[in-house]
């Protein structure tokens, strides 16, 4: 195992905010990172922020995805719910739509699609919505995802192109899914030095149970999330894009 074969990049959810409650610092985020995943409505965001967001990104020369979720505002998208299969095609095809007008006004491209939140979780675990997703995803958009789940057979049965993430402030658990909280913990900055070390440099985490998981990326292209909504986000994503610059000086080989 590893280490990983392509240069990792570095992806954070922007636009998280609504009309006047802030949500991270993402002025202070856009120097330090290569993918922006802009939140489209559902789960966060507002028009207003959509735009001021993708204006942002273009002035920093960071690629822009769309982030979509499920529609609880109040939940910040991290509570499940049952949609039937049309449904979620739908709300996918609707967020991404409306991330889309803005892009084109700014003449940015859509780089790619990174679900938020439960709705991520959910497609890891469940085929028929992981399809269903990906089906509201227009052609020749990448989308973002976990390797090994069914995100990734999804992708493959559709046609789609998958980029593998890996995670600076997320916990995995044994079967190697993610640990979402709905409010984001603290972590100690060594923690993250070694929990993105290990990811990139063994493709293999060790999940809360102390045990040790490895990570099928493959041949895919990686990048690492970090959130805006983490406590203390901003060392914890320099501290991310340190690993990630070490890594692409000493491993990669594309």
């Amino acid at each position: 195992m590893g280490p990983i074969k392509h240069k990792a990049l570095l992806n954070v959810d922007l636009g998280e905010a609504y009309g006047n409650w802030a949500c991270g610092p993402d002025l202070e985020l856009l120097p330090m990172i290569d993918q922006a995943n802009i939140a489209c409505g559902f789960h966060a965001s507002d028009p207003l922020i959509m735009m001021e967001t993708v204006r942002a990104c273009k002035e920093h020369n960071v690629a822009v995805g769309a982030h979509p979720g499920l529609p609880d505002l109040q939940g910040f998208g991290r509570r499940e719910m049952k949609l039937d299969p049309a449904e979620l095609t739908a709300i996918t095809i609707y967020q991404v739509g409306a991330l889309q007008g803005f892009l084109s006004r700014e003449d940015v491209p859509l780089h790619h699609v990174k679900p938020h939140g439960v709705l991520y979780g959910m497609m890891c675990r469940d085929y028929e919505v992981a399809k269903a997703v990906m089906l509201g995803i227009p052609k020749g958009v990448p989308v973002f995802g976990l390797a090994g789940t069914e995100m990734e057979r999804a992708a493959s049965d559709l046609g789609l192109e998958f980029w593998a993430e890996m995670y600076g402030d997320v916990k995995y658990n044994k079967d190697g899914m993610l640990v979402i909280d709905r409010k984001k913990k603290p972590w100690k900055l060594e923690d993250v030095d070694k929990h993105v070390t290990q990811q990139l440099t063994t493709e293999s985490v060790t999940a809360v149970d102390g045990s040790n998981v490895h990570l099928p990326v493959k041949d895919y292209r990686i990048s690492v999330c970090c959130h805006s909504d983490s406590p203390g986000c901003v060392d914890i994503i320099k501290t991310t894009k340190g690993v990630i610059d070490k890594f692409n000086e000493e491993y990669r080989k594309t």
